[in-house]
């Protein structure tokens, strides 16, 4: 299904902060808030790469558009804060702040920060992000923030595994060799839904409200940096995959619809609301990701 351009929708003149916009979802999304009349700022690692995306979204709503460029890497915790600063700088109000960028990496990689990457990329990056901006957020009034996860969030059927943050065991053997980075990958994403359902309970009062959705299976360039096995594997994946613009369908309507203010802290599927994995809903364990998460940005 294509998505129908509504230049009166609640996005129109609104001020949009995406991560991860230069390609897939993040881009479709972008291109398509920018066609509503909202004012975009593309946070992407490369600065090269987010020039191409802004002239692409320039040339597809107008280039009256305003599209605004964020150099910040998710791995880092220093880029971060430096993005978020430049970000605080530059634009008088926040509306909308969508946490989009992920990666998997299918070999155990530290940061800088000493953070296993995929957590550090996936959770970690989005959770500190989202704490540097949330002031400006609730000083705009009924700001949103949506976050990317995954129906993958149900392969960590064991929920977030608070005894090995590293993920040392499931990158180990023999755990490497039973599909230990998916199950590293599913748990990023359970964070996701875990961290938006505790920002929606810590948010109630506030104005400001909080989603994450399931795209579904996406034809991108994700896992392309994981060796052959991995680009093969993705290729063939492609063929039954929806295309980027019907996986960003429930983020932009996240984004658009007034229906969100309905719930805080929820996760959707098909633009409506959906139940998570039971692990998902533990809400001990979510005000517990919470509490280590806040530990782990304190790492400089």
């Amino acid at each position: 299904m294509k998505m129908e351009a509504n230049t009166k929708g609640t996005v129109f003149g609104k001020y949009v902060i995406i991560t991860g916009a230069t390609s897939g979802i993040g881009f479709a999304a972008a291109k398509e808030f920018a066609q509503r009349g909202a004012i975009v700022g593309i946070v992407a690692r490369n600065q090269a790469k987010a020039k191409e995306a802004a002239a692409q979204l320039k040339a597809a709503a107008g280039h009256h558009t305003k599209v605004d460029i964020f150099v910040m890497d998710m791995a880092s915790q220093a880029s971060i804060r430096s993005g978020a600063a430049d970000i605080l700088e530059r634009w008088p109000r926040i509306d909308i702040l969508i946490n989009n960028a992920g990666a998997m990496f299918v070999s155990r990689k530290l940061t800088t920060d000493g953070i296993e990457m995929t957590w550090a990329v996936n959770h970690l990056g989005p959770f500190l992000l989202t704490k540097l901006l949330l002031d400006r957020l609730k000083e705009s009034g009924h700001a949103r923030i949506i976050t990317t996860a995954s129906h993958g969030h149900k392969m960590a059927k064991a929920g977030i595994r608070f005894d090995d943050p590293s993920a040392k065991r499931l990158y180990g053997f023999p755990l490497n060799l039973l599909g230990g980075a998916n199950v590293r990958y599913g748990e990023t994403k359970l964070a996701n839904v875990m961290f938006t359902a505790e920002l929606g309970r810590r948010l109630e009062g506030t104005g400001v409200t909080a989603a994450c959705f399931d795209p579904g299976l996406v034809a991108t360039n994700f896992n392309q940096d994981n060796g052959w096995l991995a680009r093969v594997t993705m290729a063939v994946m492609q063929k039954f995959s929806r295309t980027p613009e019907q996986g960003a369908e429930t983020l932009v309507w996240l984004a658009d619809s007034d229906e969100m203010n309905a719930a805080n802290g929820g996760y959707y599927k098909e633009m409506r609301a959906a139940i998570p994995s039971e692990a998902a809903r533990h809400k001990e364990d979510a005000k517990r990701l919470w509490e280590m998460s806040e530990a782990q940005i304190e790492i400089v």
